[in-house]
């Protein structure tokens, strides 16, 4: 349920930045989101259009660019991204440590029609 909050902002950034920039409408707006934030990518996807009714961003396409999860192994030094349903290094079978990859979610960009 939080992907509706979440979705708001969306569209606030997305009409915000055709407004400061005099745009007709926003024809996309990309986002980038982490498997492992909790967000459900086809809710946002669903709230988008709904909530971008009589907003410069109506009609405009969401594209979501899915970030897989990182691992960091301590005895190679190196980031992987995780097998499923283990921990370990593919190269050395070492347990990893969750990174910071994966969690993201952010606007990457809003694309205008002037």
């Amino acid at each position: 349920m939080h992907e509706y909050s979440l979705t708001e902002r969306i569209v606030t950034i997305a009409s915000d930045t055709a407004r400061k920039n005099n745009a007709k409408n926003v024809s996309k707006v990309i986002i980038v989101v982490g498997e492992s934030s909790g967000i459900i990518t086809e809710s946002v996807q669903m709230y988008f259009d709904l909530i971008a009714l009589g907003t410069p961003a109506e009609g405009a396409e969401l594209e979501v660019k899915s970030i897989k999860p990182e691992m960091y192994c301590p005895n190679c030094g190196k980031n992987f991204i995780r097998p499923r349903f283990s921990f370990e290094c593919p190269a050395c079978g070492a347990l990893g440590n969750p990174t910071e990859i994966g969690k993201e979610f952010y606007v990457e960009s809003v694309e205008l029609e002037l």
